[in-house]
């Protein structure tokens, strides 16, 4: 059983999408038994259903729902004498469940209390997120299956190597190690979203040290959070941190805005006197 489930967490962690063939029912003389399963990708077949033309059908009938991008799983039935010219006599009814890759990814710098919060508000949404702290023990002994722990010990020479597209949340330990972070992400043009935890005192004093450095500072969402909530509770903080980045997905998804667009706009200054949410 282990097998298919490796694979399809190896291309997950690639972004590639896959159709989970499974063998639901079979009557009579068939190939394989129920519960066999294979994992077909645009270019790749990894174990089998028991080979010859109903295999055959059952690529292409998986390839076909991913040149189509369905994400709805599908059962057929297969007679195998009749439709498929197969000596078997008996009839399979499989089961096609497509496998999209995430598009919505998060790099979460920071496993303090917010960090450990937003990874729980956003666990179980379809969105994959690494995890890089330079200190192991400040993560949980378990995380989701969304989630990918990395101990760097210098965080901000990961950011060039992110995938484009990718969203990169800043609430880390050291203010410090944030700015070096944020001048990592700033230097590139292709992130959706580039948030820093902190106040707008902080975002002030953040951004003329970017700019000295000739960044553009314009992108910084500082502080984070949707309009409305000054609640500085680290669950009430990430909560309002996800809301964020769900609209922001929405909206890019829908083609209302391109992502770096959204980003663009920072959020409003926190009603709070001199302060915001969660200054780290």
């Amino acid at each position: 059983m282990s097998d298919w489930l490796d694979t399809l967490a190896a291309l997950r962690a690639r972004g590639e999408a896959a159709v989970l063939v499974t063998v639901v029912e079979a009557l009579g003389s068939t190939p394989r038994d129920a519960g066999t399963k294979m994992v077909v990708t645009a270019d790749a077949l990894h174990g089998t259903i028991g080979g010859g033309n109903l295999e055959h059908k059952a690529i292409g009938e998986a390839r076909r729902l991913l040149e189509r991008a369905e994400a709805r799983p599908r059962m057929r039935e297969f007679p195998l004498g009749p439709l498929l010219g197969q000596c078997c006599g008996g009839s399979a009814s499989i089961l096609f469940e497509p496998m999209l890759p995430v598009t919505r990814r998060l790099w979460l710098f920071g496993a303090g209390h917010v960090g450990r919060a937003t990874v729980d508000v956003l666990a179980g949404l379809p969105v994959a997120i690494d995890w890089v702290d330079p200190r192991p023990a400040e993560f949980p002994a378990s995380v989701p299956g969304s989630v990918r722990v990395r101990v760097e010990d210098a965080p901000a020479a990961r950011v060039p190597a992110i995938p484009a597209g990718s969203a990169v949340l800043v609430m880390t330990h050291s203010h410090a190690l944030d700015e070096a972070i944020v001048a990592a992400a700033l230097a590139r043009d292709d992130l959706a979203f580039v948030g820093l935890i902190g106040s707008g005192t902080k975002r002030a004093r953040f951004a003329k040290r970017l700019r000295a450095q000739g960044l553009a500072v314009g992108r910084l969402v500082c502080p984070i959070g949707v309009e409305g909530i000054a609640d500085k509770h680290p669950r009430a903080i990430a909560i309002a941190t996800a809301a964020q980045l769900l609209a922001m997905w929405e909206r890019a998804e829908a083609g209302g805005l391109e992502p770096d667009l959204v980003a663009a706009t920072p959020s409003p200054p926190s009603p709070l006197p001199g302060g915001g949410r969660g200054d780290n």
